[in-house]
């Protein structure tokens, strides 16, 4: 063998691995570069852009296509759904919200949730309400059960007390029944007829002793006279009639009949009628003032006010705070009926309205070449670097099948 000639036998694997491994790197980056086009006098160089950009959109549709087909399908879409909703993971998420809600009303400083909280109590107490009290008090037995309840546990059984007895009575004598008062209504009722007529009586229907009198005497004179008395002499009359109620005790009469004034003691069959009669009558009112009155109650109200302690008041409430729990626990009870039921046909709903496919379309197709190299790059680059380096020791491999002719060919 000529060693001036050992080039000749080193030169070929050293060649076809360098032409290998930089034949497969420019292939790989062909896959992306150029990233445009390359024109020369106005025409498009071959190979660019590269094979990737060039084929952009329909790289995006194939590989919508393939996870839309593959990976998110609507059964894969189910399941996924069953395993973010469930029970435990729904009851906190709802817990949250109804937290972050309370958060939200504790913190308003513009008073925005007692307005609305004001608007709602004015349209159903004010709208909604007497609309419904009104054709609820068309039923025969409209608050039958809770009017005979009242009835029976609180008028039936109402009795003045000792205290209030004496208090009423007081009132009486001297608000309703005063001296002035009772003069008043005595020459109201003297009049000439009724002094003539009392006077004819006492003497039709008087005998013996007393008709001796009555026919001599008669009372129209002295009824006459104690009607002029109560007209001329009304400071001696009012006084007299104060010491009469004193001499009488008319005090202590009305206190013993007040406080003997009881619905227990009148007949069974009384008080029964009563009941009825008391029920039919709230009845009839509410079906034809309840409405008004309703409505005229919620003008005058101050709704305002009553929101704000309203809410002040759930906020310091230990038991909204306790509740918080067992309310996301049946909501999310009842969420999971819900969805047990009809998570199939939610998603196959949801499925158009988020377009995914349409959204992975537009993310790859907005995605630059450069990123999507880099992408691809991240995720497969030792396997890219493995076929560079497969490149070049193919090359080599194959120089050295050239030698092997090489030297065969000599001998």
């Amino acid at each position: 063998m000529d060693w001036s000639h050992l080039w000749l036998y080193v030169s070929p694997p050293i060649l076809g691995g360098i032409i290998g491994y930089f034949t497969n790197d420019i292939a790989i980056k062909m896959l992306f570069r150029p990233y445009r086009a390359i024109y020369i006098w106005g025409r498009r160089m071959p190979f660019t852009p590269g094979l990737i950009p060039r084929n952009q959109e329909r790289l995006a549709k194939n590989i919508s296509n393939t996870i839309m087909g593959s990976l998110l399908t609507p059964e894969e879409l189910q399941k996924l759904a069953k395993r973010l909703l469930e029970t435990e993971r729904v009851q906190g998420a709802i817990l949250w919200l109804l937290k972050m809600a309370l958060e939200q009303i504790q913190g308003d400083k513009n008073q925005k949730s007692a307005n609305i909280v004001a608007g709602i109590l004015r349209d159903l107490l004010g709208e909604s309400l007497p609309r419904l009290l009104k054709v609820l008090a068309r039923q025969e037995n409209f608050l039958e059960a809770q009017i005979n309840q009242i009835f029976d546990q609180i008028l039936l059984e109402f009795q003045l007390t000792d205290e209030q007895s004496t208090r009423l009575a007081d009132w009486l004598l001297q608000a309703v029944l005063p001296p002035d008062v009772l003069r008043q209504a005595l020459v109201d009722f003297l009049t000439d007829r009724t002094i003539q007529t009392i006077d004819d009586s006492f003497r039709e229907k008087t005998s013996g002793t007393y008709w001796v009198v009555a026919n001599l005497f008669g009372l129209r004179n002295t009824l006459t006279r104690l009607r002029t008395f109560c007209l001329d002499e009304k400071e001696a009359t009012n006084k007299r009639l104060q010491e009469l109620t004193q001499d009488l005790q008319m005090r202590d009469r009305l206190k013993k009949l007040l406080q003997d004034l009881s619905l227990q003691n009148l007949p069974v069959g009384t008080v029964r009628q009563l009941r009825k009669t008391t029920r039919e009558s709230v009845r009839h009112y509410l079906q034809k003032s309840g409405s008004n009155l309703l409505q005229e109650l919620t003008e005058s109200a101050d709704w305002e006010n009553i929101s704000v302690l309203l809410l002040n008041r759930l906020r310091n409430s230990p038991v909204v705070n306790s509740s918080l729990e067992v309310v996301s626990q049946e909501l999310a009870l009842i969420l999971e009926r819900y969805l047990e039921r009809d998570l199939e046909v939610i998603v196959a709903q949801i499925i158009p309205i988020l377009s995914i496919d349409q959204v992975i379309v537009e993310r790859v197709k907005s995605t630059s070449p450069a990123d999507l190299e880099a992408a691809i790059e991240g995720i497969v680059k030792n396997e890219l670097q493995a076929i560079v380096t497969l490149g070049g020791i193919l090359g080599f491999v194959v120089g050295l099948f050239q030698i092997g002719f090489l030297v065969l060919s000599r001998y």
